[in-house]
């Protein structure tokens, strides 16, 4: 039998959710890329409802900013007053007086429901052409829950709550879900009859049942196949155990596409994370966002990577990535962090402790350890010695700085931005570069070195560093004289570097 597309979805969020103990609405709370609310709607969204309404009331300000950006095209009804269940789905039907078919009612706290699990749940409501069919899962320890009773031929005679039940019914292990399908006549009919005669006050949505039930109508369930998947959501300890089975099944999903996970248990992987097969990633790596592994890439361990694509064979460990790209047979880490806007080319490095953002690194070109890379652009072949910094910001504006190819930055250069550095040029070690330097040129920009004798003996005496020097200083006046060693000036300066000479080398 083919599925009718269903007239409408109701998604009952309008709950204050005190039990998290939190400022952030219950249905707003985030795992694995969507909010609790945005589970349930891609859950509901394959079955292409004719209109799908939110019911909202606690920090409804936010929960409807939230749907412009989720759901857009949903519908949002505020229940001012939390009256009830069936209060919040009178009021929604108010807001579409002309539907007609099937309406399905989900709770916005159920972030493990499935689209196969809701699917079943409509096509066995249309098989029966029943008034209402209800979702129920079977329970080891019901305790708490309301139990369906059912007759015979196995519809539903009536959802008795826990706390009126007698003792035959407390042995039902099949309990509700608050999870139905309804026939929307019938629904609107029932719903003008359901009283709120009760200890709250309020209009409960499994009265409908007993009214169905009692007017002669059929109504039917369904149980779900895991009862994880109607778990709501009430407090912190049961939103961590919902992202877990999440995680766990996608990893499983992940796996069964042909993607190695080494220890599945200490890997997240949100769900708008895209991976081929032969991707492998190793333990305690979180894939967030819109990321993107292709195959042969290898990420972690211990690796965040948010909104950023990895290219083919490429290796990232111990590393944090935003927004970035990185290329094929590309290398990153360890203790590295890719901020927005870099992009590293095929078979680039960033190494040890390198931070870099806003940088095009060209094909082959190198970041080994201990640098920063802000808003730079660097060819192809370049080398960026150890300690290098770029800088980038004047306490005003940001400005850039240009690598050409094949270029050899010398290490604990500083490069003052902006500056360009020509095709094939080196920098001295311990340059601070704030001129171009031309292609092929070497740049310098480092004082000349002064030593001054015995300053330790004179400033520091009686330290551990000035008997250390005493003790060297005897030792070399009673070795031979070597009358072939340079002879210090008068003021006790020696060495080279005032730009006459070649540098002593790059360093990098």
């Amino acid at each position: 039998m083919t599925l009718s597309r269903p007239a409408a979805v109701i998604v009952l969020a309008a709950g204050e959710g005190t039990r998290m103990k939190s400022s952030t609405a219950k249905v707003l709370h985030m795992f694995l890329g969507r909010s609790l609310l945005g589970h349930v709607l891609t859950a509901a969204e394959p079955l292409e409802a004719d209109h799908t309404v939110v019911i909202v009331g606690h920090a409804r300000e936010a929960v409807t900013a939230h749907l412009s950006d989720i759901a857009p095209t949903a519908g949002v009804v505020v229940q001012a007053e939390q009256n009830g269940t069936g209060h919040a789905v009178r009021i929604a039907l108010d807001e579409l007086p002309d539907l007609s078919g099937t309406v399905m009612v989900v709770c916005g706290d159920t972030p493990l429901l499935t689209a196969e699990t809701l699917h079943r749940l409509a096509l066995a409501h249309d098989e029966h052409e029943s008034s209402a069919t209800v979702l129920t899962a079977q329970l080891a320890n019901p305790t708490g829950y309301g139990r369906i009773v059912r007759s015979s031929d196995g519809s539903v005679l009536a959802i008795v709550e826990h706390r009126d039940a007698d003792a035959q019914t407390l042995k039902v292990d099949e309990i509700n879900s608050g999870i139905y399908v309804f026939d929307a006549a019938a629904l609107r009919t029932a719903l003008s009859q359901v009283s709120t005669d009760n200890s709250q006050g309020e209009e409960y949505l499994t009265d409908v049942i007993g009214v169905l039930v009692d007017s002669g109508a059929r109504v039917d369930a369904v149980v779900v196949d895991d009862m994880r998947e109607v778990m709501g959501v009430n407090d912190l300890a049961q939103l961590a155990e919902a992202r877990s089975v999440m995680r766990d099944r996608i990893n499983s999903g992940w796996m069964r596409a042909g993607v190695s996970i080494i220890d599945p248990a200490t890997t997240v992987i949100g769900v708008g994370v895209v991976l081929e097969a032969d991707a492998i990633i190793h333990p305690w790596t979180l894939l967030e966002g819109t990321t993107s592994g292709a195959a042969g890439a290898e990420v972690g361990p211990g690796s965040q990577i948010i909104d950023s694509t990895i290219g083919p064979n490429a290796t990232v460990r111990f590393t944090t990535a935003d927004h970035a790209v990185i290329g094929p047979d590309a290398s990153v880490g360890p203790y590295t962090y890719l901020r927005p806007g870099t992009e590293l080319g095929a078979g680039a490095r960033a190494g040890a402790f390198v931070e870099a953002k806003n940088a095009q690194v060209g094909q082959g070109s190198k970041i080994p350890h201990l640098s920063y890379v802000g808003d730079a652009e660097i060819g192809v072949g370049s080398n960026i010695g150890a300690a290098t910094v770029f800088v980038n910001y004047d306490g005003v504006a940001k400005h850039r700085t240009v690598i050409g190819d094949h270029v050899r930055i010398g290490s604990d250069t500083m490069l003052v931005a902006p500056v360009t550095i020509g095709d094939g040029a080196y920098t001295a070690a311990g340059s601070v570069i704030t001129d171009d330097v031309p292609a092929g040129a070497m740049g310098v920009g480092r004082a000349r070195q002064r030593t001054i004798r015995d300053w330790v003996l004179r400033k520091r005496g009686g330290s551990a560093s000035a008997r250390a020097a005493e003790r060297a200083q005897q030792a070399a006046r009673e070795q031979p004289t070597d009358d072939t060693a340079p002879l210090a000036g008068e003021d006790g300066r020696v060495g080279r570097g005032d730009g006459r000479d070649e540098p002593e080398g790059t360093g990098s």
